[in-house]
């Protein structure tokens, strides 16, 4: 089968891997029908040095099941299925809690041999822990919204969920990009009736605003956090969500926090250290969020996507073919893709 290896800054290439099977009793085999590129795939895109051995990247997809393993129950070949971005068993303690990404007997997609969600067919380790099943559809937006549920959705809910958003709250998104657009649509479920969109991206803040904005700053730094602190009768937010992940948005996410809110951050961190000295610690600032347990989520928001009553697939504004993902990869980094869909 086709799938896509990472060889290096730049340096994506779409071929030819062994085709994968089942191998335990409780493997799935997908089909991958729908595919995309993450923000945190621009990371090693960026950045990561030459190698001679390329890797395999990607962890969003939806596909159909192909094949299971004996000890599978509840799936069957010829299901549609969304994955979340870890796959997990379901049933261990931190499973149980909510907390699939700490699965004691889960991993990561295209990592230690496991297929990674950006080729043409995938091998999933614990598939009744990790697969939803899906109503049949090929109405291509609802399989875009179906398909952020394998994430950025879920991404932007774990941020607005994990900062206390509800309608007593106003809020301050930081980051246009798709997961910020997400945790805009997502404070909106919860009740939000105040909403800062942070971001300088006309074309993302107006979808922003259709998702839920009441309000766009486009300025960074100094000159935005006062038009924050303008907006809120100088207090800033209860709750400010961070989406972008480097040290300048959680320093402006502190800065635009009302005393005692809460920041929440879903954006992989880039940095190593947390600016959180005496001044925050003064203000009674609570940090929260971190990585999204997108499994926990999915069947609270699939309902709202079958419905019609949120269309969080509407982040996706390009669709290439997975011999054209290397464009894909270069549309987001040089900002003309909000959120790229592969279609395998």
């Amino acid at each position: 089968m086709r799938a896509t290896l990472i060889y290096g800054a730049g340096d994506v290439r779409v071929e030819t891997v062994p085709d994968p099977k089942v191998l335990e009793p409780t493997d799935a085999l997908v089909r991958v029908t729908r595919a995309c590129i993450c923000g945190s795939d621009l990371w090693p895109y960026r950045s990561m040095p030459v190698s001679e051995r390329g890797e395999r990247i990607g962890h969003e997809f939806l596909g159909v099941i192909e094949d299971v393993g004996t000890d599978v129950e509840g799936l069957s070949p010829g299901d549609l299925v969304v994955a979340p971005f870890v796959w997990s068993d379901g049933t261990c303690d931190f499973c149980r809690e909510g907390l699939q990404t700490s699965c004691r007997r889960g991993g990561l997609w295209a990592r230690g041999g496991i297929d990674g969600g950006q080729g043409e067919a995938v091998r999933v380790p614990r598939a009744q822990g990790t697969l939803v099943k899906l109503p049949p559809t090929e109405d291509p937006a609802l399989l875009a919204s179906l398909l952020s549920l394998s994430d950025v959705f879920p991404t932007g809910y774990h941020c607005a969920r994990t900062a206390g958003v509800d309608p007593q709250t106003t809020v301050t998104v930081i980051g246009d990009g798709a997961v910020g657009l997400s945790a805009v649509l997502s404070a909106k479920r919860l009740g939000a009736e105040r909403i800062i969109l942070m971001g300088r991206h006309d074309e993302r803040t107006a979808l922003g605003r259709e998702f839920g904005a009441t309000d766009v700053v486009a300025a960074r730094g100094e000159e935005g956090i006062a038009a924050v602190r303008e907006l809120t009768g100088g207090d800033g937010t209860h709750t400010v969500l961070e989406c972008v992940g480097l040290r300048e948005a959680l320093e402006t996410a502190f800065a635009v926090c009302r005393d005692g809110g809460t920041v929440s951050r879903v954006g992989a961190p880039q940095y190593g250290e947390l600016p959180m000295g005496f001044p925050v610690f003064m203000r009674n600032i609570t940090l929260t969020g971190g990585v999204a347990p997108a499994r926990a989520y999915i069947d609270e928001l699939l309902a709202d996507v079958l419905e019609g009553r949120v269309q969080p697939g509407r982040v996706f504004d390009r669709t290439v073919a997975l011999g054209d993902i290397a464009g894909g990869y270069r549309g987001m980094t040089d900002r003309t893709a909000l959120k790229v869909l592969v279609c395998p």
